[in-house]
Protein backbone atom coordinates (compact mmCIF):
# COMPACT_ATOMS: atom_id res chain seq x y z
CA UNK A 1 0.00 0.00 0.00
CA UNK A 2 1.40 3.04 -1.10
CA UNK A 3 2.20 5.51 1.69
CA UNK A 4 0.96 9.41 1.96
CA UNK A 5 3.72 11.80 0.56
CA UNK A 6 4.07 14.91 3.12
CA UNK A 7 5.42 18.36 1.23
CA UNK A 8 6.94 20.86 3.72
CA UNK A 9 7.75 24.76 1.75
CA UNK A 10 9.77 26.90 3.14
CA UNK A 11 10.32 30.21 1.34
CA UNK A 12 13.15 32.41 2.96
CA UNK A 13 15.81 34.12 2.28
CA UNK A 14 19.08 34.40 3.82
CA UNK A 15 18.62 32.02 6.67
CA UNK A 16 22.12 30.67 6.33
CA UNK A 17 22.74 30.48 9.97
CA UNK A 18 19.28 28.66 10.42
CA UNK A 19 18.71 25.67 7.77
CA UNK A 20 21.29 23.58 8.82
CA UNK A 21 18.87 23.63 12.50
CA UNK A 22 15.85 23.14 10.53
CA UNK A 23 16.82 20.64 8.31
CA UNK A 24 18.33 18.10 11.42
CA UNK A 25 15.08 19.12 13.32
CA UNK A 26 13.01 18.30 10.10
CA UNK A 27 15.18 15.08 9.40
CA UNK A 28 14.51 13.58 13.08
CA UNK A 29 10.64 14.64 12.91
CA UNK A 30 10.35 12.98 9.89
CA UNK A 31 11.88 9.42 10.27
CA UNK A 32 10.11 9.36 13.28
CA UNK A 33 6.88 9.35 11.04
CA UNK A 34 5.19 6.67 8.63
CA UNK A 35 4.66 9.21 5.80
CA UNK A 36 6.89 9.72 3.38
CA UNK A 37 8.35 13.46 3.24
CA UNK A 38 10.03 16.39 0.43
CA UNK A 39 11.42 19.17 2.33
CA UNK A 40 10.58 22.44 -0.47
CA UNK A 41 12.72 25.18 0.15
CA UNK A 42 12.27 28.22 -2.07
CA UNK A 43 15.60 30.24 -1.99
CA UNK A 44 14.64 33.78 -2.78
CA UNK A 45 17.00 35.21 -4.27
CA UNK A 46 19.37 34.73 -0.81
CA UNK A 47 23.22 36.61 -1.16
CA UNK A 48 24.47 34.22 1.78
CA UNK A 49 25.34 30.76 1.75
CA UNK A 50 21.83 29.22 1.65
CA UNK A 51 22.04 27.51 -1.74
CA UNK A 52 25.26 25.90 -1.36
CA UNK A 53 23.90 24.51 2.40
CA UNK A 54 21.29 23.21 0.47
CA UNK A 55 23.36 21.55 -2.47
CA UNK A 56 25.17 19.61 0.51
CA UNK A 57 21.84 18.56 2.71
CA UNK A 58 20.60 17.47 -0.49
CA UNK A 59 23.34 15.41 -1.38
CA UNK A 60 23.42 13.72 1.97
CA UNK A 61 19.49 13.32 1.97
CA UNK A 62 17.15 13.43 -1.41
CA UNK A 63 14.06 14.78 0.49
CA UNK A 64 15.61 18.17 0.33
CA UNK A 65 14.91 20.26 -2.84
CA UNK A 66 15.03 23.42 -3.63
CA UNK A 67 13.89 26.34 -6.17
CA UNK A 68 15.49 29.37 -6.51
CA UNK A 69 13.84 32.69 -7.87
CA UNK A 70 15.44 34.13 -10.73
CA UNK A 71 14.55 37.53 -9.04
CA UNK A 72 12.93 38.24 -5.61
CA UNK A 73 9.34 37.63 -5.89
CA UNK A 74 8.42 37.94 -1.85
CA UNK A 75 7.71 35.70 1.10
CA UNK A 76 3.54 34.89 -0.43
CA UNK A 77 4.79 34.78 -3.96
CA UNK A 78 7.85 31.91 -2.68
CA UNK A 79 4.98 30.10 -1.09
CA UNK A 80 2.76 29.59 -3.76
CA UNK A 81 5.66 28.65 -6.23
CA UNK A 82 6.54 25.91 -3.44
CA UNK A 83 2.66 24.73 -3.55
CA UNK A 84 3.27 24.44 -7.29
CA UNK A 85 6.34 22.26 -7.14
CA UNK A 86 5.05 20.24 -4.34
CA UNK A 87 3.77 16.51 -4.83
CA UNK A 88 2.57 15.71 -1.68
CA UNK A 89 -1.08 14.70 -0.52
CA UNK A 90 -0.73 17.24 2.10
CA UNK A 91 1.16 20.52 1.77
CA UNK A 92 2.33 22.03 5.04
CA UNK A 93 4.57 25.76 4.88
CA UNK A 94 6.56 27.44 7.50
CA UNK A 95 8.64 30.09 8.09
CA UNK A 96 12.43 29.05 8.32
CA UNK A 97 13.86 31.03 11.49
CA UNK A 98 12.28 27.77 13.94
CA UNK A 99 9.93 29.76 15.72
CA UNK A 100 7.21 27.75 14.16
CA UNK A 101 8.62 24.10 15.38
CA UNK A 102 8.64 21.09 13.38
CA UNK A 103 7.76 18.72 15.95
CA UNK A 104 3.98 20.35 15.68
CA UNK A 105 4.00 18.66 12.31
CA UNK A 106 2.75 15.08 13.46
CA UNK A 107 0.01 17.06 15.01
CA UNK A 108 -1.43 18.92 12.27
CA UNK A 109 -1.17 15.81 9.86
CA UNK A 110 -3.45 13.70 12.70
CA UNK A 111 -6.07 16.76 11.83
CA UNK A 112 -5.35 15.86 7.90
CA UNK A 113 -6.38 12.64 8.52
CA UNK A 114 -9.48 13.21 10.21
CA UNK A 115 -10.97 15.02 7.49
CA UNK A 116 -9.50 18.73 7.71
CA UNK A 117 -8.59 20.04 4.17
CA UNK A 118 -6.93 23.66 6.08
CA UNK A 119 -5.22 23.41 9.59
CA UNK A 120 -4.29 26.78 10.78
CA UNK A 121 -1.86 27.06 13.85
CA UNK A 122 -2.69 29.74 16.52
CA UNK A 123 -0.03 31.22 18.34
CA UNK A 124 -0.72 31.26 22.07
CA UNK A 125 2.65 32.86 22.72
CA UNK A 126 5.10 34.80 21.43
CA UNK A 127 8.66 34.87 22.66
CA UNK A 128 11.00 37.38 21.62
CA UNK A 129 8.98 39.38 19.34
CA UNK A 130 8.93 42.76 19.52
CA UNK A 131 5.95 44.79 21.18
CA UNK A 132 5.49 47.52 19.00
CA UNK A 133 5.10 44.86 15.98
CA UNK A 134 2.69 42.68 17.56
CA UNK A 135 0.47 45.75 18.40
CA UNK A 136 0.46 46.25 14.80
CA UNK A 137 -0.20 42.93 14.07
CA UNK A 138 -3.47 42.62 16.17
CA UNK A 139 -4.90 46.01 15.07
CA UNK A 140 -4.16 45.07 11.52
CA UNK A 141 -6.05 41.61 11.78
CA UNK A 142 -8.78 43.88 13.33
CA UNK A 143 -9.21 46.03 10.96
CA UNK A 144 -9.25 43.80 8.30
CA UNK A 145 -11.70 41.46 10.04
CA UNK A 146 -13.62 44.70 10.48
CA UNK A 147 -13.86 45.91 7.04
CA UNK A 148 -14.74 42.19 5.30
CA UNK A 149 -17.65 40.09 5.79
CA UNK A 150 -14.98 36.76 6.62
CA UNK A 151 -13.47 36.88 10.20
CA UNK A 152 -9.11 36.22 9.67
CA UNK A 153 -8.45 34.17 12.49
CA UNK A 154 -5.91 36.75 15.08
CA UNK A 155 -2.50 35.27 15.91
CA UNK A 156 -2.36 32.54 13.23
CA UNK A 157 0.71 33.38 10.57
CA UNK A 158 2.09 31.54 7.90
CA UNK A 159 2.41 28.31 9.33
CA UNK A 160 -0.48 26.18 7.75
CA UNK A 161 -1.91 22.35 6.62
CA UNK A 162 -3.53 22.41 3.23
CA UNK A 163 -4.71 19.34 1.66
CA UNK A 164 -3.80 18.32 -2.21
CA UNK A 165 -7.27 19.76 -3.58
CA UNK A 166 -7.14 23.13 -0.86
CA UNK A 167 -4.00 23.60 -2.28
CA UNK A 168 -4.79 23.26 -6.02
CA UNK A 169 -8.08 25.78 -5.65
CA UNK A 170 -5.60 28.43 -4.20
CA UNK A 171 -3.22 27.97 -6.90
CA UNK A 172 -5.74 28.65 -9.44
CA UNK A 173 -6.88 31.91 -7.97
CA UNK A 174 -5.70 34.83 -10.22
CA UNK A 175 -4.13 37.28 -8.15
CA UNK A 176 -1.22 39.36 -7.55
CA UNK A 177 0.21 40.15 -4.15
CA UNK A 178 -2.16 36.73 -2.47
CA UNK A 179 -3.27 37.71 1.27
CA UNK A 180 -2.83 34.20 1.82
CA UNK A 181 -3.81 33.60 5.10
CA UNK A 182 -7.13 35.08 4.46
CA UNK A 183 -7.50 32.98 1.34
CA UNK A 184 -6.76 29.96 3.44
CA UNK A 185 -9.69 31.01 5.19
CA UNK A 186 -11.84 31.89 2.47
CA UNK A 187 -11.54 28.41 0.71
CA UNK A 188 -13.91 26.68 3.23
CA UNK A 189 -14.07 23.26 3.57
CA UNK A 190 -13.56 21.28 6.85
CA UNK A 191 -10.72 23.39 8.66
CA UNK A 192 -9.14 23.41 12.57
CA UNK A 193 -6.85 24.84 14.31
CA UNK A 194 -3.83 23.61 16.53
CA UNK A 195 -3.03 26.01 19.56
CA UNK A 196 1.36 26.48 20.05
CA UNK A 197 3.58 28.81 21.53
CA UNK A 198 5.89 30.36 19.11
CA UNK A 199 9.59 30.65 20.00
CA UNK A 200 12.34 33.03 19.56
CA UNK A 201 13.85 32.81 16.07
CA UNK A 202 16.58 30.33 16.19
CA UNK A 203 19.74 32.60 14.75
CA UNK A 204 20.13 36.00 13.16
CA UNK A 205 17.43 38.80 13.10
CA UNK A 206 14.01 38.91 11.91
CA UNK A 207 13.54 40.22 8.15
CA UNK A 208 10.45 42.55 9.41
CA UNK A 209 10.53 45.46 11.63
CA UNK A 210 7.37 46.61 13.46
CA UNK A 211 6.97 49.56 10.44
CA UNK A 212 8.04 47.34 7.50
CA UNK A 213 6.81 47.34 4.27
CA UNK A 214 5.50 44.14 4.10
CA UNK A 215 3.36 44.52 6.76
CA UNK A 216 1.45 47.77 5.76
CA UNK A 217 1.06 45.27 2.33
CA UNK A 218 0.05 42.72 3.79
CA UNK A 219 -2.53 44.69 5.33
CA UNK A 220 -4.03 46.73 2.35
CA UNK A 221 -4.15 42.81 0.40
CA UNK A 222 -6.13 41.60 3.28
CA UNK A 223 -9.24 44.71 3.45
CA UNK A 224 -8.74 45.09 -0.85
CA UNK A 225 -9.21 41.13 -1.26
CA UNK A 226 -11.99 40.83 1.32
CA UNK A 227 -13.64 44.30 1.54
CA UNK A 228 -15.66 46.36 -0.75
CA UNK A 229 -16.07 48.88 2.69
CA UNK A 230 -13.54 51.51 0.93
CA UNK A 231 -16.44 52.07 -1.74
CA UNK A 232 -19.10 52.31 0.24
CA UNK A 233 -17.26 54.54 2.61
CA UNK A 234 -16.65 56.70 -0.33
CA UNK A 235 -20.22 56.80 -1.10
CA UNK A 236 -21.10 57.86 2.26
CA UNK A 237 -18.32 60.91 2.49
CA UNK A 238 -20.11 61.80 -0.94
CA UNK A 239 -23.16 62.00 0.43
CA UNK A 240 -22.01 63.75 4.27
CA UNK A 241 -20.49 66.37 1.74
CA UNK A 242 -23.56 66.93 -0.43
CA UNK A 243 -25.62 67.18 2.58
CA UNK A 244 -23.60 69.84 4.29
CA UNK A 245 -23.78 71.89 1.31
CA UNK A 246 -27.66 73.26 2.04
CA UNK A 247 -26.35 73.65 5.54
CA UNK A 248 -23.98 75.85 5.06
CA UNK A 249 -26.08 78.03 2.48
CA UNK A 250 -28.28 77.87 5.05
CA UNK A 251 -25.75 79.26 7.53
CA UNK A 252 -24.80 81.94 4.46
CA UNK A 253 -28.52 82.94 4.19
CA UNK A 254 -28.54 83.35 8.08
CA UNK A 255 -25.48 85.43 8.13
CA UNK A 256 -26.26 87.46 5.36
CA UNK A 257 -30.04 88.83 7.61
CA UNK A 258 -27.60 89.59 10.26
CA UNK A 259 -25.91 91.57 7.87
CA UNK A 260 -22.85 89.36 8.24
CA UNK A 261 -20.31 88.41 5.07
CA UNK A 262 -21.42 85.18 3.23
CA UNK A 263 -18.15 84.69 1.07
CA UNK A 264 -16.88 82.93 3.69
CA UNK A 265 -19.49 80.13 3.97
CA UNK A 266 -20.08 80.20 0.49
CA UNK A 267 -16.06 79.36 0.26
CA UNK A 268 -15.99 76.69 2.80
CA UNK A 269 -19.06 75.31 1.56
CA UNK A 270 -17.54 74.54 -2.07
CA UNK A 271 -14.13 73.31 -0.55
CA UNK A 272 -15.70 71.04 2.05
CA UNK A 273 -18.03 69.47 -0.59
CA UNK A 274 -15.43 69.41 -3.60
CA UNK A 275 -12.00 68.91 -1.90
CA UNK A 276 -13.31 66.39 0.76
CA UNK A 277 -15.61 64.14 -1.42
CA UNK A 278 -13.04 64.02 -4.43
CA UNK A 279 -9.68 63.01 -2.36
CA UNK A 280 -11.69 60.68 -0.34
CA UNK A 281 -13.00 58.80 -3.65
CA UNK A 282 -10.15 58.81 -5.27
CA UNK A 283 -8.15 57.35 -2.44
CA UNK A 284 -10.14 54.67 -2.15
CA UNK A 285 -10.75 53.85 -5.46
CA UNK A 286 -7.26 54.09 -6.68
CA UNK A 287 -6.60 50.44 -4.05
CA UNK A 288 -9.06 48.93 -6.38
CA UNK A 289 -7.28 50.54 -9.38
CA UNK A 290 -3.95 49.25 -8.36
CA UNK A 291 -5.13 45.98 -7.87
CA UNK A 292 -7.17 45.84 -11.39
CA UNK A 293 -3.76 47.08 -12.78
CA UNK A 294 -2.06 44.38 -11.52
CA UNK A 295 -4.38 41.83 -12.01
CA UNK A 296 -4.70 43.12 -16.24
CA UNK A 297 -1.01 42.88 -17.01
CA UNK A 298 -0.37 39.64 -16.79
CA UNK A 299 3.14 39.05 -15.28
CA UNK A 300 4.39 36.15 -13.47
CA UNK A 301 3.64 35.62 -9.79
CA UNK A 302 7.30 34.13 -9.98
CA UNK A 303 9.85 32.49 -12.37
CA UNK A 304 12.01 29.77 -11.43
CA UNK A 305 15.98 29.70 -12.25
CA UNK A 306 16.84 26.66 -11.00
CA UNK A 307 15.70 23.32 -9.61
CA UNK A 308 17.01 20.41 -7.88
CA UNK A 309 14.56 17.45 -7.59
CA UNK A 310 11.66 18.78 -8.50
CA UNK A 311 10.29 19.95 -12.19
CA UNK A 312 10.33 23.66 -12.40
CA UNK A 313 6.65 24.48 -13.15
CA UNK A 314 5.87 28.58 -14.34
CA UNK A 315 3.45 30.38 -12.92
CA UNK A 316 0.91 30.07 -16.25
CA UNK A 317 1.22 26.85 -16.32
CA UNK A 318 -0.64 26.70 -12.50
CA UNK A 319 -3.31 29.52 -13.36
CA UNK A 320 -4.13 28.24 -16.67
CA UNK A 321 -5.13 30.32 -20.36
CA UNK A 322 -7.03 33.23 -19.74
Amino acid sequence: MKSDLVSIILSFRNEEDNLPELIRRLTLMADSQPEGYEFIFVNDCSCDRSREILVEARAKDPRVKFLTTARRAGPSEGVLAGLAAATGDALIYMDCDLQDPPELLPTLLAHWRDGCDVVHTRRIARHGEDPVRMWLTRRAYQIINWTSRGQMPIESGDFKLLSRRAAQHLLSLREHDPYIRGLAVWLGFKQAFVDYERQARHCGESKFTGLHRNAFKATVAGITSFSFLPIYLTLCAGLAGSALVPVLLLAALVAWGLGGGVSGWLIAALAFFLWGSVMTALGAVGLYIVRIYKEVRGRPRWIVAEAEGLDIVPDRAVMGPS
